[in-house]
C-alpha cells in the first residue's frame, strides 16, 4: 500500500465507520497519547526500564499503527500529501545530511 492509497483509505473509514473526523487539536491530542503509548514499550521492552507483567502483552506493531493512522488523520485534515512530504523531506536530508552522519566519529565505532 502506498502512502497515498492509505490517506484514501483511512478517509474513506473515518467517512463511514468513524462517522466524521475529531477536530485537529483532538487529534493531535490522541496522536500524543499514542506516541505515548510506542514509548512506554520501546522504554520498558528495549530501554532500561523495567517490563511490568501487565506491558508484556503490549503489541509493538498495533501501537506504532495507531500512530500512524491519527498522524494520516492530521495529514487528511490539513491537506498534506504525505507522498509529496516525505518525498521532500529525504530530499532535504540527503542534502543537509549527505556528509555529516559519514563524518561523525560517534557513528563509526
Amino acid at each position: 500500500m502506498t502512502l497515498y492509497e492509505a490517506q484514501q483509505l483511512v478517509d474513506q473509514w473515518i467517512t463511514t465507520t468513524g462517522v466524521r473526523y475529531f477536530n485537529e487539536l483532538t487529534n493531535t491530542a490522541i496522536l500524543m497519547e499514542e506516541v505515548g503509548e510506542v514509548a512506554r514499550i520501546m522504554a520498558r521492552r528495549y530501554g532500561e526500564q523495567s517490563e511490568k507483567e501487565s506491558d508484556k502483552a503490549a503489541d509493538l506493531a498495533d501501537e506504532m499503527a495507531d500512530v500512524l493512522f491519527v498522524l494520516i488523520c492530521l495529514a487528511n485534515q490539513t491537506g498534506v500529501d504525505l507522498t509529496a512530504a516525505l518525498e521532500k523531506n529525504l530530499g532535504k536530508k540527503s542534502r543537509r545530511d549527505a556528509e555529516r552522519h559519514r563524518n561523525n566519529p560517534k557513528l563509526n565505532k
